[in-house]
């Protein structure tokens, strides 16, 4: 089977997807025939040769030498003086943050009808954007935490007593975040979400409580969950020790919790999963809060696709390649318009 890994994007998450590309190359390349597409900062595609998978090729701009591609009906194309190639295969969405996660790359593979794996544009929408993560939960019935939405034109009041979290709305791996414990830290940490986003969202900063991360994926007719995996971290993951989390590749040991509890943080995940995220592999990390499960994020397209979590990486990717929903595209005949000229004498 042909996988083409698409990293890159325009987006401050770029150097991650490009850590992410690079583990998921060595977890895959022993069980699959690997295409390697970079989009850079200005959208310009290109295909990576294997062994130039390295964060020097695209630190240093090497990247800039190889083949230039473009869209076309499914597939990647390129022109060379006197040929024309073709790069046919099941895209697996690695583009982190704007472009990958916010539904731009999904609309194109959409639009150019190229087989992905990913987020639709709907789940894109969704899980990128933390306030309609928000909605989503609430419509679904699913605990989350009580927030408040700030913008940047307006005043800088909260009604969330502190400790809070700042966080930007449209953006992950802990860029821009801030713990805020005394009020004088606010304007601050507000600051430095706006440098990201022009609105932010508040929550409560909730000392000590449980989270547990659980991935799964929809495959031949039933959902697969990984193992649960409890985050070992201090008050939360700044973007130093994410860039380190979204290199991991070994496996991790199950979370030592009931069955009962994970039993409920699987129904939870079914809930958000389950007629919105089918095509995706996706990680939701949740909070537990007197033993009652609160949905913390989504991941559309979690950081090395989180492998770590499943004990056959190269099975779960192949089971989901062979199970993507197929978007139904309307037949145009033509029948309605040329009625209408018959009916006038055209």
């Amino acid at each position: 089977m042909k996988l083409i890994i698409l990293f890159g994007g325009a987006s401050f998450e770029h150097e991650i997807s490009i850590v992410s590309a690079i583990t998921v190359k060595e977890k895959l390349q022993n069980n699959f025939e690997l295409e390697y597409i970079f989009c850079d900062q200005d959208h310009t595609f290109y295909q990576v040769p294997a062994d130039k998978m390295k964060s020097k090729t695209f630190s240093t701009a090497e990247h800039k030498k190889f083949q230039k591609l473009q869209f076309s009906q499914g597939c990647f194309s390129f022109s060379k003086m006197f040929s024309k190639g073709e790069i046919i295969g099941t895209v697996l969405n690695l583009i982190h943050g704007a472009d990958g996660e916010d539904g731009t790359i999904s609309s194109l593979l959409d639009f150019y009808n190229i087989s992905y794996i990913g987020p639709r544009t709907d789940a894109s929408v969704f899980s990128y954007d933390k306030r309609y993560t928000k909605m989503l939960a609430k419509e679904k019935g699913i605990n989350y935490i009580k927030y408040e939405i700030l913008n940047n034109k307006e005043q800088r009041d909260i009604e969330i007593p502190l400790p809070v979290i700042v966080k930007p709305v449209r953006l992950g791996s802990s860029i821009g975040v801030s713990i805020v414990k005394e009020m004088d830290e606010l304007d601050y940490a507000l600051d430095v979400a706006y440098e990201f986003d022009s609105n932010v969202i508040v929550e409560p900063f909730i000392e000590g409580v449980k989270e547990y991360n659980l991935a799964g994926y929809f495959a031949n007719g039933a959902l697969h969950y990984s193992i649960v995996e409890e985050p070992q971290k201090q008050e939360f993951l700044d973007f130093e020790k994410k860039y380190m989390d979204f290199s991991r590749s070994s496996h991790v040991s199950q979370a030592d919790i009931s069955d009962e509890l994970e039993i409920k943080l699987q129904n939870a995940f079914k809930t958000i999963y389950t007629g919105m995220f089918e095509g995706a592999l996706i990680r939701c990390d949740f909070f537990v809060i007197e033993n009652e499960v609160y949905l913390n994020e989504i991941n559309p397209i979690p950081g090395s696709m989180a492998n770590y979590l499943f004990d056959d990486f190269s099975n779960v990717i192949e089971d989901l390649a062979n199970s993507l929903p197929q978007k139904k595209r309307a037949q145009v005949t033509y029948e309605y318009i040329d009625s209408i000229s018959k009916a006038k004498g055209k």
